[in-house]
């Protein structure tokens, strides 16, 4: 039989495939901006006119270190301590930071450092000193190592793994970092050990939304990527995994206040305090995205905190 001569399939250029010229993009780029500032204004605008008025006695000075839930565009858990409980907060948290870069960076150790100092210079003493981290430290693009391949017969999560990660490499650096943080208070409040809280995570959602949607380079999602790469397509599975991920991880945490020495570490059980729920996407009220509450979300885990630091002396 005689072969039919097809026509050769050519490559087309990026113009021809209609893609964005230099200042498209820009333009595009630049639009981006102004709607996302607007978005950011009018968000601030009605937080002004919503948040509760902070109570006439004050709370005292709180020290913050931590990861995206003290330092998230908008609001966070310190914005809601600050505006709606009455807390003067301190804070070197930075969005991103894993606790290992918390426990062994020497910058940001030094200005840790230079926080206490000044405040103590100041003749200003904290009510508590709260640590936030570790979301950081198991999510994002190292996450899929958590897991087994769903076709491979295993349990979900690498046991193995995740009991290194845990409790091994995060536990020794929230121990290192809560230890480092009582030495400045000795230091530079006179002696005092001042009490430590740390919190553990509520359940998260793995359902690809990042920051914003994730739009361009803008961070996340951070957890559906690794249990696609695993083959586990289903999110009612995906939320089953992590809640039996958060779990490992809270029991860490919980146990850190018995070990010698830490007695005057707390530790804030979140669980329970925003919603998973997948029927009705009721989830989303409670969540942002994968890893970050939404405002309603991070004021009533505030208040969890409230509650955790209230019955302290005020200094």
């Amino acid at each position: 039989m005689a072969r039919v001569a097809t026509p050769r399939r050519t490559r087309r250029t990026s113009s021809e495939r209609g893609a964005p010229t230099s200042d498209q993009t820009v333009r595009l780029a630049l639009d981006h901006g102004r709607d996302q500032a607007t978005l950011v204004i009018r968000a601030q605008e009605k937080r002004r006119r919503t948040v509760r008025r902070a109570p006439s006695v004050p709370q005292g000075l709180l020290i913050a270190e931590g990861d995206s839930w003290f330092d998230y565009p908008l609001v966070d858990v310190l914005d809601e301590l600050e505006d709606t409980f009455g807390y003067e907060m301190e804070s070197v948290a930075h969005k991103g930071d894993t606790v290992e870069e918390m426990a062994y960076d020497a910058a940001q150790l030094a200005g840790l450092a230079r926080k206490f100092q000044k405040l103590s210079e100041n003749g200003r003493t904290p009510r508590a000193i709260l640590l936030s981290g570790g979301g950081n430290d198991v999510a994002g693009d190292e996450f899929a190592v958590l897991l087994n391949h769903k076709q491979s017969g295993l349990p979900a999560l690498n046991q193995w793994i995740v009991k290194g990660v845990l409790e091994e490499r995060l536990l020794f650096a929230v121990v290192s970092l809560a230890s480092q943080v009582t030495e400045l208070s000795k230091r530079y409040f006179k002696g005092r050990v001042t009490p430590v809280f740390l919190h553990g995570y509520d359940y998260p959602v793995p359902d690809g939304r990042g920051f914003l949607s994730g739009f361009w380079v803008l961070p996340g999602p951070w957890l559906e990527p690794g249990f696609r790469q695993k083959g586990y397509q289903v999110l009612a599975q995906r939320c089953d995994i992590m809640v039996d991920l958060i779990d490992r991880f809270n029991a860490v945490l919980e146990g850190i206040p018995a070990h010698p020495g830490l007695g005057h570490v707390r530790y804030i059980d979140l669980r329970g305090t925003l919603s998973n729920e997948l029927a009705g996407s009721r989830y989303k009220q409670s969540w942002a995205n994968e890893l970050h509450p939404t405002a309603g979300g991070y004021r009533v885990v505030a208040a969890k905190f409230h509650a955790a630091i209230s019955p302290l002396p005020i200094p």
